[in-house]
This record gives C-alpha cells, structure tokens and sequence, in this order.
C-alpha cells in the first residue's frame, strides 16, 4: 500500500510519517518511508545566511528538478517494496508552491502525475496556519510567514484533485495525529479487500 502525506510547513508531515512506519515496524509488519524533499528549507536558510532573494521562478526550477528527481527515485523503490510505503511530500506538494507564488502550473508535473502509480491514498494534514507558524518558530530551525503558510493552505485547497485527499486534523496532539491515520488506512485496506471479494 502506498500512500503520501502532504500539509503546508508546520504540520507535522515528517513527525507524522516516521511515527507512523515505527508503529507498523513494531507491529512487526513491513513498513518503508521515503522522503520526496525540495531543498526550499535549506534554499531558505542559505538566501537568508548570504542576504541573497532567489526569484519564485529560479527558486521553483530549482526545487522543481529536486523534487522530481526523489519523487522517481522513490517511486522505483515503492514498486520493488512489499508493505506500507509512505511517502512523505510529492509532486502535488509542488504544484501547490507553484500557486501559492503565483506560477503557472506548467506540463511537466501534471503529466508526471498522470504517469506515476497513483496513492492509494494521498492524505492532507491540515493545520491552523498560525499554528503551524507558532510550532516553526518554537523549532528555530526556519522561518516561515504567517502569510506565506496561509497562501500555501490555500493553494493545497485548490489542487484540482483535493477533492480525493483525506483531509486530518493535524493540529492534534502526535498521538491523534498518529491514531487517525492508522484509522483511515485501515479502512482504506478494508474498502480493498471487499472490492477484491466482489471481483472474485
């Protein structure tokens, strides 16, 4: 089973993902994570060092070519597993960027996703935008604002397949966050075997 974890910075995307595939690991299942990154954190962090601003469509080349790259690299790895992958980020992550700096979607990733093994399921982990600030702040690790996460929200929203993300409250504590994703995947595995029962 494949399935992708998405949000805006802030959301708890890589704490959620790595709780989730040490749960099943200890459950004594197969369990395999893969990091699709950009580099926008560590671009970030450099521009910020070097007082350097990178143009939207410098930075999105950039982080575009990255992403790609780990998005198919992780895709060969996902055919070749057997158990839960989880991915975290992909190309969806992307294209909400794009909107949110105000760019063009381009062909490139809407083809991508149309080619690549679709999720089965990709879901959204939605938080409060001030939330999000207030848990980057605390971590000190980068900076993000308020108004850059809330368009970045907003863009994830108006992805033409949002309507088939599963949306969580990541605003939860770890452990709900945790206890609701293995929820909607159990019942996601559910929904496929009783569908693979009625084709038999």
């Amino acid at each position: 089973m494949l399935i992708v974890l998405a949000g805006i910075d802030g959301s708890g995307k890589s704490t959620a993902a790595n709780a989730l595939v040490t749960s099943v690991l200890a459950e004594g299942k197969n369990a395999l994570l893969l990091s699709n990154y950009a580099g926008r954190r560590r671009m970030s962090l450099l521009a910020a060092r070097f007082g350097v601003h990178l143009p939207a469509r410098l930075a999105d080349a950039a982080e575009t070519t990255l992403r790609v790259a780990n998005v198919l690299i992780s895709h060969v790895r996902a055919r070749r597993f057997h158990g839960l992958t989880v991915m975290d980020r992909h190309l969806d992550c992307q294209l909400a960027l794009r909107e949110a700096r105000g760019l063009p979607r381009g062909r490139l990733l809407p083809w991508l996703l149309r080619k690549l093994p679709a999720p089965d399921l990709m879901i959204y982990l939605d938080i409060d935008p001030q939330q999000a600030h207030d848990r980057i702040a605390a971590r000190g690790t980068d900076e993000e604002s308020l108004a850059d996460l809330t368009a970045l929200r907003d863009a994830y929203y108006s992805l033409p397949g949002f309507a088939g993300f599963t949306v969580l409250d990541a605003g939860a504590p770890e452990h709900e966050v945790l206890a609701g994703l293995k929820r909607v995947i159990a019942a996601a595995e559910e929904a496929s075997l009783s569908a693979a029962r009625l084709k038999v």
